[in-house]
Parts: C-alpha cells; sequence; structure tokens
C-alpha cells in the first residue's frame, strides 16, 4: 500500500507539468446543500482532468530502457489522454486501446498528443486483453488506468493541493471508478484531514465499488450503462480497494438524472464545463444524499471532456 510519503514525492514529480487547480464556491450551492462547500476544479486541469498527474508520475518514474521500448495503455478517454501527453512530455512513444464508442472529443484529443489510438469492444475485459497482446507483441511498457503504485500516488497530489486552500474540512466527496483518484486521495486525507471522512461516488448502474465496499470482497459487474464514461469500469481495481477499506468510510450513488442536472447547475450557474464522470462527487453534495447539514465540504470535479453534442441536449432538453 502506498504511503503518504509516496504522494509527496509524486508531488515533487508533477509540480512542474500539472496546474494548480482552483477551488471554487458557489453561494446558490451551499444554499441548496445546506453546507459549505469547496469544489476541486480538475476539469481545469492539462487534458481536462486529473488523469495527467498519475500518467506523468508513472511514466516519469520508468527507467531509459522502458523510455526507449515506448509505452501502452488503455483507456476510455481521461488516462488515455494523460498518457498522451505525459509520453509527449518526456519523448516517449504511447499506443492507447481506447473503446469504440469512445467520445469522439477523447478520442481526437489523444491522438493529439501524439499517441496512436487502436480500438476495442466496449468492455473493460477486452480493453485489457487489447493492451496486453499488444504490450506482448511489441515489448511495450503497460501503464495501467488505476491499477498502480504510481498512478495512484500521482492522483492522490489532488488533495495536497485542497489542503493548501482549505486547511479544514469535514467530508471529502470522490469519484470511483477504478478507484485509483479515490485511492491516492484517501491516503492523502488521513494525514492531512484525518477527522475527515473520505465518501467515495458511483452512479447507480455503476455501483460495483459500493456491492464491494459492502460485502468486503470485489465484485465485478456487467458493463454498465451509464451517462458517466469514465466509471464504465467493471470493477475496482485490487490496490484500490485495499486503500478503499482502510481509508475510505463510505461509498454512495447518484442516479445519472442527478449527473445531468448537476452538469446543468455548472454550466448555467457557475459557468463551468464539467464532464458526466466530473460531476458525480458533487451531485452527491447537491443533492445531500447523505443528509449533511453546516458541515465543511470538499468534492472533486474530476474532468470536463464532455463531447459538445452531449452538453447541448442536457442543456436544451434536460434529458
Amino acid at each position: 500500500m502506498i504511503t503518504f510519503a509516496d504522494i509527496e514525492l509524486a508531488a515533487r514529480t508533477v509540480r512542474p507539468v500539472v496546474h494548480k487547480t482552483p477551488l471554487l464556491r458557489s453561494t446558490t450551492f451551499d444554499r441548496r446543500s445546506g453546507n459549505t462547500v469547496a469544489l476541486k476544479a480538475e476539469n481545469l486541469q492539462r487534458i481536462g482532468a486529473f488523469k495527467i498527474r498519475g500518467a506523468y508520475n508513472k511514466i516519469a518514474g520508468l527507467s531509459d530502457d522502458e523510455r526507449r521500448r515506448g509505452v501502452v495503455a488503455h483507456s476510455s478517454g481521461n488516462h488515455a489522454q494523460g498518457v498522451a501527453l505525459a509520453a509527449s512530455l518526456l519523448g516517449v512513444r504511447a499506443t492507447v486501446v481506447m473503446p469504440s464508442n469512445s467520445p469522439a472529443i477523447k478520442v481526437d484529443a489523444t491522438r493529439g498528443y501524439g499517441a496512436e489510438v487502436v480500438f476495442c469492444a466496449d468492455s473493460s475485459d477486452d480493453r485489457e486483453r487489447v493492451a496486453h497482446r499488444l504490450q506482448q507483441e511489441r515489448n511495450l511498457v503497460l501503464v495501467p488506468p488505476f491499477n498502480d503504485d504510481a498512478i495512484i500516488a500521482g492522483q492522490g497530489t489532488v488533495a495536497l493541493e485542497i489542503a493548501q486552500d482549505m486547511p479544514g474540512l469535514d467530508y471529502l466527496f470522490v469519484p470511483i471508478g477504478g478507484g485509483g483518484l479515490i485511492g491516492g486521495n484517501a491516503v492523502a486525507a488521513a494525514h492531512l484531514f484525518p477527522h475527515a471522512r473520505v465518501i467515495g461516488v458511483e452512479t447507480e448502474p455503476a455501483n460495483d465499488c459500493q456491492q464491494s465496499f459492502r460485502s468486503g470482497r470485489i465484485v465485478r459487474i456487467a458493463p454498465p450503462d451509464t451517462i458517466a464514461d469514465g466509471m464504465r469500469t467493471q470493477a475496482v481495481g485490487t490496490r484500490n480497494f485495499e486503500i478503499i477499506q482502510r481509508y475510505v468510510h463510505d461509498v454512495v450513488t447518484v442516479t445519472d438524472d442527478q449527473v445531468r442536472a448537476m452538469m446543468r447547475f455548472f454550466a448555467e450557474r457557475m459557468k463551468i464545463v464539467v464532464e458526466p464522470t466530473g460531476a458525480v462527487a458533487p451531485a452527491a453534495v447537491f443533492f445531500n444524499v447523505l443528509g449533511l447539514h453546516d458541515a465543511r465540504i470538499c468534492a472533486i470535479i474530476s474532468g470536463g471532456n464532455v463531447a459538445p453534442s452531449l452538453l447541448a441536449d442536457i442543456l436544451r432538453t434536460g434529458a
């Protein structure tokens, strides 16, 4: 299991590359939720998501021989972009396996950062199968999306920045896909905010981690049909689940309709673009799924890479 020292080391590695994203506040959000809320805006991060943190930390730690061989990753979008940009910055060749139904905006950005994109079927199993085949055929180094200590430590640098701007905290709400973001930040929060409760959030169709958390073992689900494409993983990572069991206090869910409503609020009232997965943790606070009152809360907006057509539909029709 990673330690807080690993996250501090990752912060020194990624600091020259990543943006220190702001904490956003809204009096309307506070009034609606009944709490004092800060929103960590990783939608304003490079590549539009937190994923550059873990990807850069992982690739920067490779040996010279591994860098010469090149890297391969699999992702529905944001990890793909993070790996593509990190590899480009470090002069490493990158191949990324993406589901054929990945948002075009994420595919185009991944290619724009210089990576080769190889398409696969829309399941975690097929992503991993194709990535491992390419790893063997081309002698590449695998950069996993979440189940890796260097990735987890890199994602945990988000909480270090939160602590710089918000010294007092009662709750930290974090979205869960494969578990890298909540894993790193749960470890960091235990050191930085020892009295705070860490809450993981998923959409209802993608609640594999909630099921795992309740049962005490990793539960694998069928590919979930959810608007949050970053949560279409079928199971949380083993390394991440070990951290979740030790440091996370609860895992809750929101509906896809609540995610859509949260995206509309962000666009209409706060003038920011947030992707569905990025709206998941804030939605749990906005709709107050835990019934909190007068708590000091930070929720992580994990990304902002939404297809313009999807955002337009949500704003126009509420669908």
